[in-house]
């Protein structure tokens, strides 16, 4: 049978692109989906599921399908995320966004993609199939506090034995899917600084107490956390992504606004750089003689992959012999942070990755104006996760 299924999804590699394709030139910012959700929610009308849309309540746009074979058995979750990012893009691409700085470029368009073809083609089958597979179309993925939250306290996952997700990765060789359980992304903590000190002229700073001082000596010490109070062997990372302290050249100014992002490979070591920042904080009052206000936010944790559920996956994509996957490895830690941590924290969970690495031109990281997948990546994709599935519920040929 999944020779067949496998057949059938050959046959829509070219709606799986053009679907992507579609989603790209028309990206839609965390929290602003109301375009793309409708477009998912129209894909399955008409079709033999129970579909259920605006799940996480008011302004969020979460999309749970459940396709529902009629026969006993386990209920698997398969989730896809669907929003871009405020980035104007300098792909090039014919169908480059149409949405001026926004950009699908981490990937979700394409994840959106392949789920809506393997969706459409499970139910395709479905009298064929075993239990429950609930179709997860998650809005919000990058943007705190993360869509996933919202979902999930909305009873996304209310029947749900396990869930999969899955990545395209252009920093990871095309044609290849990776794995890796236990502790697989870094969680990611978030803080704001506000330093107050008093302005005055650029000619007599011995009148003032410049704020931009204080802030540029807790940039520079903030680094030493890393370097000198976390142990060498855990990841840690502390980037200040903001120094709001824009002014005229002669004014000294009253106050300036940092803001940093934290990640760390486990909660100890989040918890540590936690109170380091706020020692320097604190620190900075009294060296320079200002006041600082910190907001410090606990966001996205560690993302857990269950090692016995992500060995399953991983043996289940290897039998497959999937002709388009060159190899099945073992991978490092992924250093970004991803919401899907909050399905792991809920119910055994793994997240697993497909290369996506243009084949034909050069590599831009996620995130960057220039980012782009190899294509082939979707049907990659939705190959492995109908392996998974189909071994996730026991149905064999």
């Amino acid at each position: 049978m999944l020779n067949d299924f496998y057949e059938r999804l050959s046959k829509k590699e070219d709606k799986m692109i053009e679907i992507r394709r579609y989603l790209h030139e028309n990206p839609e910012l965390s929290f602003e989906e109301k375009e793309t959700a409708q477009y998912i929610a129209d894909f399955y009308k008409d079709k033999d599921v129970i579909l259920q849309t605006h799940i996480g309540g008011e302004g969020i746009y979460g999309i749970k399908v459940t396709i529902d074979s009629g026969k006993p058995g386990k209920t698997l979750a398969l989730r896809a995320d669907f929003d871009a990012l405020p980035i104007k893009e300098d792909t090039g691409l014919e169908f480059s966004s149409k949405n001026e700085g926004v950009m699908h470029a981490c990937g979700h368009d394409a994840h959106t993609a392949y789920l809506l073809i393997l969706a459409e083609t499970l139910i395709e089958v479905k009298d064929q199939l075993k239990g429950k597979i609930v179709i997860i179309h998650q809005p919000a993925e990058e943007k705190p506090p993360g869509g996933s939250q919202y979902l999930i306290k909305d009873g996304i996952l209310d029947g749900v034995d396990n869930v999969i997700g899955v990545h395209v990765m252009s920093a990871l060789e095309s044609d290849h899917v990776y794995y890796r359980e236990g502790n697989v992304q870094s969680g990611r903590d978030i803080f704001k600084l506000n330093i107050t000190g008093r302005g005055g002229h650029g000619s007599s700073p011995h009148l003032a107490n410049d704020p931009i001082v204080a802030a540029s000596s807790f940039v520079m010490s903030v680094q030493t956390i890393i370097s000198r109070r976390l142990n060498p062997f855990d990841m840690g990372v502390i980037s200040i992504g903001s120094f709001d302290g824009k002014g005229q050249f002669n004014i000294i100014k009253n106050e300036v606004t940092l803001e940093g992002d934290v990640r760390g490979m486990n909660e100890k070591t989040l918890n540590l750089i936690e109170d380091e920042v706020k020692q320097l904080s604190n620190g900075l009052e009294k060296m320079y003689g200002v006041q600082c206000e910190l907001e410090y936010t606990k966001d996205y944790p560690v993302l857990y992959n269950d090692p016995e559920l992500t060995k399953q996956v991983a043996k289940a994509i290897e039998a497959a012999n999937i002709p388009e996957v060159k190899s099945v490895e073992r991978c490092e830690p992924q250093p970004p942070s991803e919401d899907f941590a909050y399905y792991a924290k809920a119910l055994p969970c793994t997240f697993f990755y497909v290369g996506a690495s243009p084949k034909d031109k050069e590599t831009f990281p996620h995130h960057h104006p220039k980012f782009d997948i190899d294509e082939g990546s979707l049907l990659i994709a939705a190959k492995s996760v109908a392996a998974v599935t189909f071994d996730y519920l026991d149905i064999n040929d």
